[in-house]
């Protein structure tokens, strides 16, 4: 539910798992999940993750997953992980559209 808190393990290629726990900014049932996350305190390193549901046709969906950045520290941290958070995004969008076409 929207203001909850979760608990979201990440775990990029050759790093050990990273566990935070952002807040849940909006919950929409069949539409749209997004949460706010901070690392140490809000302004150094905030994230906003979405996914998003669009129909297109009938059994048809379209899922979008998004994240966006900000604070101080995002262009230092980003370079070091963005490509393989990438990575990890496309591999989980990959087994969510297998899982889904079954």
């Amino acid at each position: 539910a929207s203001g909850e808190r979760l608990q979201v393990t990440m775990k990029l290629e050759g790093r050990k798992p990273m566990v935070f726990k952002p807040r849940v900014k909006a919950f929409k049932p069949r539409q749209e999940f997004r949460w706010l996350g901070h690392l140490i305190l809000p302004g150094v390193f905030d994230g906003e993750h979405a996914f998003v549901l669009e129909p297109m046709a009938e059994n048809r969906v379209r899922f979008i997953q998004k994240e966006g950045f900000r604070g101080i520290l995002v262009p230092s941290i980003l370079k070091g992980i963005q490509a393989k958070t990438q990575a990890g995004f496309e591999a989980m969008n990959q087994a969510l559209k297998e899982r889904a076409e079954k």
